[in-house]
């Protein structure tokens, strides 16, 4: 037991669970069980269900859901798109007859240009949520893309290859959204995360914003650390999802950010979809989005042995990873930002010596497929 590694249960901040209304795809106890196979033992999930998570009524009825599933911890993110919404969110954090359902919500989640779920927030309704959770400090996490820049980018690229789709969501259409979030974080004083961040220059931006003590946090995903737009020859719309895969030169700035700091957690963005939706059709109108929430303490346990599990692609000059590490981005930090209260969380033991080759068939989401498949790793929850 002496070389086994001793974690409280991790923490992933940015799961797509996909219950109510999309349980085909994946439930609460399917995706848990996932969760809890890959050392993951807390979850925030997001509001992009159907209906979606914008109402009291619909917040408690997930959790009413949630009481199901013993094995993980499920808290909520709330979601807006109208004043309404954004009124449902007040009296849910100021009416005291709510209080145990506030309890289980971590934020607002923001989609600052359309996603999966279609739940865009206008400019407007936008600058009020940070406005509304600046007074009642309420966490922000923001889904950050321009709308602008896409809609020019869609006009500008035409054809249906794969390859396409990272160019439909450019990288200055991400760190133009961080600009603007930015500055109403330094107009209202919100607590701010970045979602899924992608990109040098919103590294760069969210560097800025810790400089100037701004409430600014961010999250990094598996899937933008491992692998580049060269991976679409291979996985093909698979590899689909927003924001999109980049080049090799921002993949160096993510592991940079975790390195100096910058980045504070990393979260997977655990979205599963059936391969045969993956697969059918035109491919850029495949639905985005990639398992990961099993397999991200494995790829990271990887590195941190001094390995690098893509066998396709050579290990990132700026990529270093302690398990110390794996504990601030998986635990400590996304308990802090959330305000999880995870003191309690019961404990996980991994052996780092376990090697093991990552298979779709194994997978504990409904979806049963993986981005990393036939991937070599090493570690294991035992």
């Amino acid at each position: 037991m002496s070389n086994y590694l001793n974690f409280p249960g991790l923490i992933d901040c940015h799961v797509h669970f996909r219950e109510p209304g999309l349980t085909h795809k994946g439930d609460m106890a399917t995706e848990a069980a996932a969760a809890k196979a890959g050392g993951v033992l807390t979850v925030c999930d997001m509001p992009n269900t159907v209906p979606p998570t914008q109402t009291v009524v619909a917040l408690k009825d997930k959790i009413e859901r949630a009481k199901r599933i013993t094995n993980v911890d499920i808290h909520f993110f709330f979601g807006a798109t109208t004043i309404n919404h954004l009124s449902q969110l007040t009296d849910l954090w100021t009416n005291l007859e709510h209080a145990s359902a506030k309890r289980r919500c971590c934020g607002l989640k923001l989609y600052l240009d359309h996603s999966t779920g279609n739940q865009k927030a206008d400019p407007a309704i936008a600058e009020e949520a940070f406005k509304i959770c600046g007074e009642l400090n309420i966490p922000i996490i923001a889904h950050c893309e321009d709308p602008k820049i896409n809609e020019e980018a869609a006009n500008r690229v035409k054809g249906d290859d794969i390859v396409l789709h990272s160019r439909l969501r450019p990288p200055e259409s991400e760190s133009e959204s961080i600009f603007k979030c930015i500055d109403l974080v330094r107009r209202y004083e919100t607590p701010f995360h970045v979602a899924h961040l992608s990109t040098a220059e919103g590294v760069n931006l969210v560097r800025q914003a810790k400089k100037e003590k701004l409430p600014v946090t961010c999250e990094v995903t598996p899937h933008h650390l491992f692998l580049t737009i060269d991976d679409y020859q291979k996985l093909g719309t698979l590899a689909k999802m927003n924001p999109p895969l980049r080049e090799q030169r921002h993949l160096e700035a993510l592991w940079e950010g975790i390195a100096d700091g910058t980045v504070d957690c990393i979260a997977t963005d655990h979205a599963p979809h059936l391969l045969e939706e993956k697969r059918a059709g035109v491919p850029l109108q495949a639905p985005s989005g990639v398992p990961g929430v099993e397999t991200m303490l494995p790829l990271l346990l990887t590195v941190a042995a001094g390995a690098w599990p893509h066998p396709h692609s050579d290990r990132p000059v700026t990529c270093n990873l302690t398990p110390k590490d794996i504990l601030r981005l998986c635990f400590t930090n996304p308990t802090q930002i959330f305000r999880l209260g995870a003191d309690d969380q019961p404990r996980i033991t991994v052996d780092p010596s376990i090697e093991w080759t990552i298979k779709g068939s194994d997978i504990h989401s409904r979806c049963q497929w993986t981005p990393y498949e036939g991937w070599k790793v090493k570690g294991k929850v035992v």
